[in-house]
């Protein structure tokens, strides 16, 4: 029986990864977003946020939801707390991802939009990878312009992601951010047109981009 052809998205903060994901939403291609489920899990009531209070005591508000500005100030700058809460919060996740992966069965392509995929070597879960990606300085730029974002904070995440160089070596094909939207359209249709030709199941990791 036939399955999807799974596309892993990923890219740096700040890339413009998640404008990438809602255009393969917006022409009808399913996106599993990892983010958004740690969110779900987060949410009082959540399945990680009991989990995650009980590791790290004072990081739930009254209601019972993970207040993230206290559980990163618990993580941040300690790796074996960072991995302790990956441990806790990853299995989730791909728990809903397969759960994603079953209720899209029938597409012909699906897409996973995962910040850390690299990272975590989820890549050999995906027939292929496409990295988001914009110049240093566009990146530079947009995370500084987040509300609340400092340096210390953007140099702390950028020390637990994997640099932007290595990941477009990876890839099998580059969505590029910072030369309009109208641009990473055009890359994102000509990905899903190769999908539907079935070229990325047969794409190597380290060759060429498609794109």
């Amino acid at each position: 029986m036939s399955r999807p052809v799974i596309l892993g998205l990923t890219g740096s903060i700040g890339m413009g990864k998640s404008a990438t994901a809602a255009m393969f939403r917006a022409r009808g291609v399913p996106v599993h977003d990892a983010d958004a489920c740690v969110h779900a899990l987060y949410g009082p009531g959540g399945a990680a946020a009991a989990r995650i209070g009980a590791a790290f005591p004072g990081t739930l508000t009254p209601d019972g939801a993970v207040d993230r500005d206290r559980l990163r100030a618990a993580v941040i700058g300690d790796p074996a707390r960072l991995t302790r809460l990956e441990g806790l919060v990853h299995p989730l996740v791909r728990e809903a991802e397969q759960a994603f992966l079953a209720a899209h069965a029938d597409a012909p392509l699906v897409v996973l939009d995962v910040p850390l995929l690299f990272e975590t070597g989820g890549e050999a879960r995906c027939d292929a990878v496409a990295v988001v990606t914009a110049p240093p300085e566009v990146q530079r730029a947009r995370v500084l312009a987040r509300p609340g974002m400092t340096e210390a904070t953007f140099a702390a995440i950028l020390a637990k992601q994997m640099p932007d160089a290595e990941k477009r070596r990876r890839a099998d094909a580059l969505i590029e951010t910072g030369f309009g939207f109208p641009h990473a359209e055009a890359q994102v249709e000509a990905l899903i047109a190769a999908a539907r030709r079935g070229d990325l199941s047969g794409a190597q990791r380290g060759e060429k981009p498609i794109a």
